[in-house]
């Protein structure tokens, strides 16, 4: 019990005859904070004469009344009994403002969200003789309406610098899509040929400039609805009685639409096209131009009832992000799934017999099976940042029978936005060398086993036997990583190489070729 609350709430009658109760206060009170001493009294005037014997006002009164002298503060009959003043200076009255306050240095708490607590100035007693509040009562404001915002914006991710590619692996995955051909021991990243013409036109005609999605963004069903009226399904028959599936999408109001190399190689030399959309509507499509080296194809339908997409910048992609696949997987057109990037810069060969491809992939847990091949891969803006290309397979999984184990690739739609135009514009596409032919078996670089004559490596001072082992800084530690990585560039590009000769480190610049393919 607090010593407050022995403080009597009721009053009870006293017996005259009884002694006068006296209230004597503790020497110290419980406080929160220090003490402020009252002021000094003033001086006062002296007060007026009283009788012989009588107690001057403030004086000590003891417990019984004293011989002879009429108690100032004695009750009278039947009166509530009040309590005597102490010892010393009086007692002031609660409430007031001198005593019991507490020092203005005294510390004030404050929470992140607001103000500093504010403190109740006065204070009414609810019986005489209450004591001052040891802790006056807070108010704590409630925090910023857009609080959780605040908190969300301070972890929203960075786009990543461009040129800052790393090869994470070292040995190739191995893929199925379609046919898969087996390579040899080196493989030729270079051979120049006397192709005439410019060496790279970055100017092209307008693909992937459809109408603004302006969808809600995160929405599976709406990228969805946005994109299946432009995504079709294509048959492939070809002359040999090779037949195949896969997927495509319209890329401009002039019917192209970009597809997988594999999905329409069968027809590359006679055989039929058939493009079905989603209203299910078919037509007969012609081949415009295939690029074997980064198996993309380009088909058209004069007057196609598809809208073009919209394309995104595959360099802009993050890793964890959501994205959206869309094709006709075992024939069953307008499928979507959904899954994140979950990784970039994926050095994966894909491609048909004879035919490989070398592609620094985005890679996706979303399902990609056999039939997505030419489909678009997108962010949730509704705009295609990939085509889905390739997917990883068991080892020792029969061919055709492996379906999505979560590891699909996807073509970037910024290399591919590029040879797209290349194809519309002459029906070839073009990609860079370096002129020399590499060991693919070697591991820990791109050991040089062949250097063409006259080409760019040769010019550069390239020799059989020599290691690559970075282009740009990026490091590469495998043939296929040094592939991928030069094809990222256009022909006409200066690049450094970093290559070690008898353990010893050099470096040359090489002014990259070009290759028709």
């Amino acid at each position: 019990m607090n010593w407050d609350d022995a403080e009597p709430t009721v009053r009870t009658p006293r017996d005259p005859a009884d002694p006068e109760p006296t209230r004597v206060l503790p020497p110290e009170r419980p406080l929160a904070g220090p003490v402020v001493p009252p002021p000094p009294p003033a001086t006062q005037a002296p007060l007026p004469a009283t009788p012989t014997g009588a107690p001057q006002a403030g004086a000590p009164q003891a417990g019984a009344p004293q011989s002879g002298a009429p108690q100032t503060s004695a009750p009278q009959s039947g009166a509530p009994q009040t309590s005597a003043p102490q010892s010393g200076a009086p007692i002031p009255t609660p409430g007031s403002s001198a005593p019991y306050r507490q020092s203005p240095a005294r510390s004030v708490t404050q929470r992140s969200f607001g103000r500093p607590e504010p403190v109740e100035s006065g204070f009414r007693p609810a019986y005489p003789g209450q004591a001052w509040p040891t802790r006056q009562p807070t108010y704590t404001p409630p925090p910023p309406l857009d609080w959780h915002q605040q908190q969300a914006r301070a972890y929203t991710p960075v786009a990543p610098p461009k040129g800052n590619r790393t090869v994470l692996i070292a040995a190739i995955v191995a893929l199925i899509v379609g046919l898969i051909a087996g390579t040899g021991a080196a493989v030729s990243v270079v051979a120049l040929d006397n192709n005439s013409g410019p060496i790279d036109n970055p100017s092209g005609p307008a693909i992937g400039v459809g109408t603004d999605p302006k969808i809600r963004t995160g929405s599976v069903s709406a990228v969805a609805a946005t994109l299946l009226p432009s995504v079709v399904q294509l048959k492939v028959d070809g002359s040999d009685n090779s037949s195949a599936t896969g997927s495509g999408f319209a890329i401009d109001d002039a019917g192209h639409i970009l597809t997988n190399n594999h999905v329409v190689a069968a027809a590359a030399k006679g055989g039929s096209i058939q493009v079905v959309t989603q209203k299910g509507k078919t037509a007969t499509a012609r081949l415009v131009g295939r690029s074997p080296a980064y198996d993309l194809a380009v088909v058209q339908v004069i007057g196609l009832e598809a809208p073009s997409v919209q394309f995104g910048q595959s360099e802009l992609a993050v890793v964890g992000q959501d994205v959206v696949a869309i094709g006709s997987p075992l024939g069953l057109a307008g499928t979507v799934t959904s899954g994140i990037v979950s990784a970039k810069n994926r050095p994966v060969t894909a491609g048909g017999e004879g035919e490989i491809s070398y592609i620094n992939a985005l890679q996706t847990d979303a399902a990609i099976n056999p039939g997505n091949s030419g489909g678009p891969l997108v962010d949730m803006n509704a705009r295609v940042i990939g085509i889905n290309s390739a997917i990883a397979t068991v080892r020792g999984a029969e061919e055709g029978t492996s379906g999505s184990i979560g590891l699909g690739f996807a073509i970037p739609i910024d290399q591919a936005r590029r040879t797209a135009q290349q194809l519309i514009e002459s029906g070839k596409a073009f990609y860079p060398v370096i002129g020399a032919n590499v060991d693919m078996q070697f591991e820990g670089g791109a050991r040089v086993s062949e250097v063409t004559a006259g080409s760019p490596a040769a010019r550069a001072g390239l020799r059989t036997g020599d290691v690559i082992t970075k282009i740009n800084s990026l490091v590469v530690d495998t043939a296929e990583g040094l592939i991928v990585a030069i094809r990222t560039h256009r022909p006409g590009e200066r690049v450094r190489l970093d290559f070690e000769r008898g353990g010893r480190p050099t470096q040359v610049n090489i002014t990259l070729g070009q290759q028709t393919g």
